[in-house]
């Protein structure tokens, strides 16, 4: 199970069988270079592994203005 924190808005998902980052920047409807995916205090690309048992934070970037 991948825990994931979302920043800004504060949400938290859990999800049983992701296994890439992209998968994850997918399954959350975020395109590549628009979040930054955190696990501890290394950013994450999305060709890296997830393990189950990984806390992630998963942050928006960019513009809103």
């Amino acid at each position: 199970m991948i825990t994931v924190h979302l920043e800004p808005e504060g949400g938290t998902l859990t999800f049983p069988r992701i296994t890439t980052v992209l998968q994850l920047l997918h399954k959350t409807g975020r395109k590549p270079g628009r979040a930054i995916v955190i696990r501890g205090t290394e950013l994450l690309t999305p060709d890296r592994r997830l393990a189950a048992g990984d806390t992630i934070i998963l942050r928006d970037v960019g513009s809103r203005g």
